[in-house]
């Protein structure tokens, strides 16, 4: 078949014996909030094919190779679609048995009602992933399980988290994305929108991941209309070597890098008067703390020249409008949410914040609505202050806790490996797999740990290295095609456009996140689910569509609804419930200088601080390990750990591959295309080298995500995930004092070529990692403390 235009087509139609869906994607596949349209060709009850819809007003019928490959996902050989079960003593084997929904309700039922009465709900965790259903991680604990500590274990929950929680504080709204004209009937041509003279990527990729509901292709359209680039990343991405300005600092140095640009901006009167003086808070101290930090300054610590540095700063605060799009290169830093503080500074000091062609805000009363969510709808606010207070992490870390409703996820390991507070005994694996090399740093502690646990369950589409190792029951959840349900583009958090998910099909007994959330709460705790007994959709609504001037019906037909555009909503009470204009703080203004940090015993304004282990900061350890190592960068074809087993996308990226620039690799005998060892104090892995000048000397690049669905599944080795698991190489709880951020991108190691020893050492079953213990104390990245004591906790 033809790829035909097919503009002004109904929801659902019939084309050459198909019948065609109109719909839009989420993970499953493996795609973030951007919901891209799809054109889904059904016969017979399977899909024949998938294409991108042309109607959708921001993709354009542009599609990831991820929703192209949606056939082979949904009817893979091994992909969840019915309930199973196998017998505690056989985690880590393949015995697994099909059972029918009512058998593994019951099961988990059992096992709930039991711990519940011994040890109490506290004793239970829903460790929860991104999701599929655009899910709210704190409703399958608080409100399904009923216990306070929902997680996402990823060390410093160093994704998305650091960003809207230092957001909230600072602004009052989720994080501000680029404006890219998403929620205009007229797009880029719309009269209401302006192009900006310049884009930023700060540590963001988007053409390969589409973060957070920014289409990453815009960046492209808006470039073609005229707009100029600069990228601030340790590598050369695809976009930066088509930028204006690229600036390749050493990895973990943003806050420097940020704090300079203020300074330029602030000292040269490049900024926006009239703006900081009615809408800001905090102006004159952020001043006096820029202070510190000079060009030239900046320029020792992030390894760029002072002119590039001054001239950058000069060309943004120059720009009219300019736009920063901020990734999770930041997050993954312990001096991320510092870093996240001065970049928002920046936006704001020069009158970029809610502008056309700026950053956008979502309305918090009128106009474009947004998603709000019912946060009684979670169950947070009906749990018991008792209980609550119970969440891991709260003493330590009352803002992380306090403001995301999840425990701290380092605290949440140790936890599971000591009993302290108190033991944990069941455990929810909710769309995630902390032992692949995907968010949890030192996974052979997470995996020993989950071992240790009484009773596990897990929600997922794929038997993963980490349900394959310690769950007993498994529910299997729908894809993007077999669902009824929106795509909240950034989380709801946009005022760009909402996305229908219309069901394609329906593939064995797989069924959506919220769907699975209603059912376990009513075998569990039915009382907190009075009056959805029959009717998902009343729930669902209200969980998800409550904030919209519209229902899934009309969502349904139209497919995609833009929502009108506001901008200097502060000017008007569109950012604050009460009305009032100004922002969602306390103060209402932007907040340069945090109160509420100052609360928590934070400093209240941004500052840099030096990576936990570094060539400066441990310069004898660097000794042994010279090498810089970054990880975490999306690859086209997978989505962190997904994918793998899909043929189409395991194509373009057969073997976890590791950039290693061509002078290090002379220096250290690596060849390209040869497996090299990489390895530091806390552990190795194995991957090929790429050799590129991509990365500068004394700088690798390590994928993430890597297990190998077609190795053996048995434990140890677990489809040998343990091989290229580059978080081996990562420290468990080297956060910031805020309990975000962690060395993803900042850790020491050295390379050489891999031998067969090396290979044979790979599966160690129950591995104690003691020196890593032992050698660094777990929290010492500490403001008061930037020495390794031992005797910190």
């Amino acid at each position: 078949m033809e790829f035909k235009n097919d503009l002004g087509k109904p929801w659902r139609y019939e084309e050459d014996g198909c019948t065609v869906t109109r719909t839009c994607a989420w993970s499953a596949p493996g795609c973030h909030p951007v919901g891209c349209g799809l054109k889904v060709y059904v016969r017979d009850g399977k899909v024949v094919k998938v294409e991108g819809d042309e109607n959708h007003p921001v993709t354009k019928g542009r599609l990831c190779v991820r929703c192209l490959a949606m056939k082979d996902f949904l009817y893979h050989e091994d992909r969840v679609i019915y309930p199973m079960k196998r017998a505690k003593e056989d985690r880590g084997k393949s015995k697994w048995e099909r059972c029918s929904w009512d058998d593994a309700i019951d099961v988990i039922k059992s096992n709930y009602d039991r711990i519940r009465s011994d040890y109490g709900v506290e004793s239970m965790i829903a460790l929860m992933g991104t999701g599929r259903q655009g899910n709210i991680g704190g409703t399958g604990a608080h409100r399904t399980l009923g216990t306070p500590n929902g997680c996402y274990p990823f060390s410093g929950f160093s994704c998305y988290g650091p960003r809207v929680s230092i957001t909230m504080d600072v602004v009052g709204s989720s994080y501000p994305e680029i404006d890219y004209a998403g929620g205009l009937p007229g797009g880029y041509d719309d009269p209401a929108y302006k192009i900006p003279e310049l884009i930023v990527q700060w540590g963001k990729e988007p053409i390969a991941s589409n973060p957070d509901g920014l289409f990453g292709h815009a960046v492209i359209d808006l470039m073609k209309r005229g707009a100029k680039l600069m990228t601030i990343d340790p590598r050369v991405t695809w976009t930066g070597a088509r930028a204006a300005y690229r600036l390749q600092l050493r990895p973990g140095t943003d806050a420097a890098l940020a704090m300079a640009f203020l300074n330029v901006i602030i000292n040269e009167n490049l900024y926006d008067h009239d703006f900081v003086e009615r809408w800001t808070y905090g102006f004159e101290q952020l001043s006096e703390r820029v202070q510190e930090m000079p060009p030239s300054k900046a320029a020792e610590i992030c390894e760029v020249p002072e002119e590039k540095i001054v001239e950058a700063a000069r060309a943004y605060a120059n720009a009219k409008p300019a736009a920063i799009a901020w990734g999770v290169a930041l997050d993954q830093n312990p001096n991320g949410a510092q870093a996240g503080q001065a970049i928002l500074a920046l936006m704001s000091i020069t009158g970029n914040m809610d502008v056309p062609g700026g950053q956008v805000l979502v309305a918090m009363n009128g106009g474009d609505g947004g998603m709000q969510e019912d946060i009684d709808s979670v169950g947070w606010p009906e749990m018991a202050q008792e209980l609550r207070d119970k969440i891991i992490g709260h003493e330590e870390f009352p803002f992380y806790t306090g403001g995301l409703k999840m425990s701290q996820a380092d605290r949440q390991l140790d936890a599971l490996e000591t009993d302290k507070p108190y033991p944990i005994k069941l455990v929810w694996i909710g769309s995630t797999n902390p032992i692949a090399p995907t968010c949890s740093a030192q996974p052979k502690r997470w995996y020993n740990a989950l071992k240790r646990v009484d009773f596990v369950f897990a929600t997922d589409t794929w038997i993963t290295p980490t349900i394959q190792a310690c769950a007993d029951v498994v529910l299997p959840i729908a894809s993007s095609l077999e669902q009824e349900t929106c795509v909240p583009t950034h989380y709801g958090g946009s005022p760009n456009y909402v996305g229908a998910l219309n069901k394609c099909v329906q593939c064995g007994e797989a069924i959506g996140e919220w769907e699975i959330y209603r059912i376990l709460g009513l075998a569990l705790n039915p009382e907190k689910w009075e009056g959805y007994e029959k009717d998902y959709k009343e729930f669902y609504d209200k969980a998800m569509m409550r904030g919209y001037d519209f229902d899934y019906a009309e969502l349904q037909e139209k497919v995609v609804i833009q929502r009108d555009v506001y901008y200097r909503k502060y000017e008007t009470g569109l950012l604050r419930p009460d009305g009032k204009v100004g922002f969602n703080t306390s103060t209402g203004r932007i907040n340069l200088y945090s109160p509420m940090f100052a609360s928590v015993g934070e400093d209240p304004l941004p500052y840099y601080r030096e990576a936990p282990i570094s060539k400066v900061s441990t310069p004898d350890i660097a000794k042994d390990y010279p090498l810089i190592m970054m990880t975490g960068a999306r690859e086209f074809g997978y989505f962190h750990s997904e994918g793998r087993q899909i043929a189409p996308l395991r194509d373009l990226c057969p073997d976890p591959l590791c950039e290693v620039n061509p002078l290090d690799a002379k220096k250290y005998g690596v060849k390209d295309g040869e497996w090299i060892k990489i390895e530091n104090q806390f552990g190795f892995c194995m991957f090929k080298a790429k050799l590129t000048e991509i990365v500068k000397p004394g700088m690798i690049m390590a994928q993430h995500g890597w297990w190998f669905p077609e190795e053996d599944g048995e434990a140890p080795h677990l489809f040998g995930v343990w091989k290229s698991n580059v978080n081996n190489l990562v420290p468990h709880s080297r956060m910031g004092k805020l309990g975000f951020g962690a060395p993803f991108r900042t850790t020491l190691v050295k390379i050489s070529p891999a031998t067969a020893e090396d290979f044979e050492a790979v599966d160690v079953d129950g591995i104690e990692m003691g020196d890593e213990r032992i050698a660094h104390t777990d929290n010492f990245y500490r403001i008061d403390n930037d020495q390794l004591d031992p005797s910190a906790r």
